[in-house]
């Protein structure tokens, strides 16, 4: 079975879609031709309200469940997701234009790998035993209670299932609002969890803007926030879930930095970088966008990168042929290009690429420039698009300063046949997911986040465990009690 892309309904609530159509109506656009193929509705105060009294109730019963059952609902979920995979694909590539080769295998499997990995270890969430000579105290790990999710555009599959499962795993229910630019994947994350046996409420999906999320941040309901978006709006969440003491994940954009130093292999360099900046047309927050090559290899390296660049395989991304997309959406596209002639005007070398290309969509050339210094706006502003920024550098020293120069801190990435330098620079690097010889792996296994403004907490691996719980501890007097009077 196909999926329509017209959703049965805007809303999963309580276990069931869920239509109100008097919210503002959001088109869906396919950004390979720019029509719209569905539309949803923004959730109305009433939706909301819906969504989370069910979350609340159902919260209260699954905390109940014990660890190793809630596991088996979240394992079932994930392998009904890796039977649909490719369906679950072709409405990926339809809600955001990614490539069907590359969600195929990046994106409802990661989803199903997140389910798998946190519905594996949910009996393992254990508390300790404190031994203090004949008194003691044991901690419980206790679910947090209504947890929010808010998703971005570029990833909606696998960001509704890293922040889904260990929210679930841990015993609390979630309300998810996913990016209004992509929300129709979620929905069908939210079916299949209900079919794998999670109870009706656990995982329920609004759609909206803004004040939709808002609405949810605010509620005194909710005890968790997570988002993952650009910093702007990061400041705002955080800042709206400080005031009533919530819980945080937040996942934010980056400016990374992807040092290649002479010794490097360079064909797998030239990889590294693009994969680092125009998978998924460089909509990617963890991307290594400002590209450090020493001095010696820079030439080579450019050369490498402009003939490779014309194997990009740009076209239907229906057609697993292709292997580089539009955009997400006409506005996204119309941002990067005015990053594109400002690189331009501020003296940057175009080495390749830099139009739009004749198609339908909004379709960009994978872009390169080159002689990029540290002062132009394409070296310090997060572009989330195919644009790479070549620097040069001659120390290692100089390349660490300037690598680090920057308010961001998500990712970072090291190309050098000396293992020693390897580690070394990676270790002086301020960024939270970092890479040797390679860059944007994110296995579930391997904790994902950032430092600066790049974000606060970790997302996946068991450090996730203890953003979405808290402990309680318990202090057990064997003996009489003291007391002064």
């Amino acid at each position: 079975m196909m999926y329509d892309p017209q959703p049965t309904a805007s809303h999963y609530v309580n276990g069931a879609y869920l239509e109100d159509t008097s919210g503002t109506p959001i088109p869906v656009i396919y950004p390979a031709t720019g029509e719209v193929i569905a539309t949803v509705y923004a959730a109305t105060p009433a939706v909301i309200d819906a969504a989370l009294a069910a979350a609340e109730a159902a919260q209260k019963l699954w905390a109940k469940v014990s660890p190793r059952e809630r596991g088996r609902v979240l394992t079932r979920a994930a392998q009904i997701m890796r039977e649909r995979n490719h369906d679950l694909s072709v409405l990926e590539t339809r809600d955001t234009g990614k490539p069907l080769q590359e969600t195929l295998v990046a994106d409802a499997t990661s989803g199903a790998d997140a389910l798998e990995y946190f519905g594996g270890i949910a009996a393992g969430l254990t508390g300790e035993h404190i031994p203090l000579g004949e008194d003691w105290v044991y901690t419980i790990r206790e679910a947090l209670g209504v947890c929010v999710g808010i998703g971005a555009w570029n990833y909606p599959t696998q960001i509704a299932c890293w922040k889904g499962a260990p929210a679930l795993a841990c015993g609390n229910a979630m309300v998810f609002k996913p990016s209004e630019t992509t929300p129709l994947c979620a929905l069908k994350i939210a079916e299949i969890l209900t079919e794998a046996g999670a109870p009706a409420g656990l995982f329920n999906v609004v759609q909206g803007m803004g004040e939709v999320g808002s609405a949810l941040v605010t509620d005194p309901r909710v005890a968790k926030v997570s988002l993952t978006g650009s910093v702007p709006t990061g400041r705002k969440v955080y800042a709206a879930a400080a005031e009533q003491m919530k819980h945080v994940t937040m996942e934010l954009g980056g400016k990374s930095p992807l040092v290649i130093f002479d010794d490097a292999d360079l064909d797998n360099a030239v990889s590294g970088a693009i994969n680092g900046n125009f998978y998924s047309s460089g909509q990617v927050c963890s991307n290594g966008t400002r590209v450090f090559v020493q001095k010696g290899i820079k030439e080579a390296f450019l050369a490498r990168l402009a003939e490779r660049l014309k194997n990009a395989v740009i076209g239907d991304p229906l057609d697993e042929a292709t292997s580089f997309g539009p955009m997400v959406s006409e506005r996204q596209m119309q941002i990067v290009q005015g990053y594109i002639n400002k690189g331009r005007a501020e003296g940057a070398r175009l080495i390749s690429g830099g139009g739009r290309v004749e198609r339908d969509g909004f379709f960009l050339e994978p872009t390169v420039f080159a002689d990029v210094t540290d002062d132009m706006t394409i070296a310090r502003e997060e572009i989330f698009g195919p644009v790479m920024a070549v620097l040069d550098f001659d120390t290692e020293a100089e390349a660490i300063a300037r690598a680090n120069a920057t308010e961001f801190g998500l990712s970072a990435g090291v190309f050098t046949r000396d293992l020693s330098r390897a580690h070394r620079v990676i270790g002086q690097l301020r960024a939270g997911s970092c890479f040797i010889n390679s860059y944007n792996d994110a296995p579930v296994e391997a904790p994902f986040g950032g430092v600066k403004a790049s974000g606060v907490g970790r997302e996946n691996s068991k450090a996730a465990l203890d953003h979405w719980s808290q402990l309680k501890s318990v202090y057990v007097r064997m003996g009489d009690v003291e007391a002064a009077f």
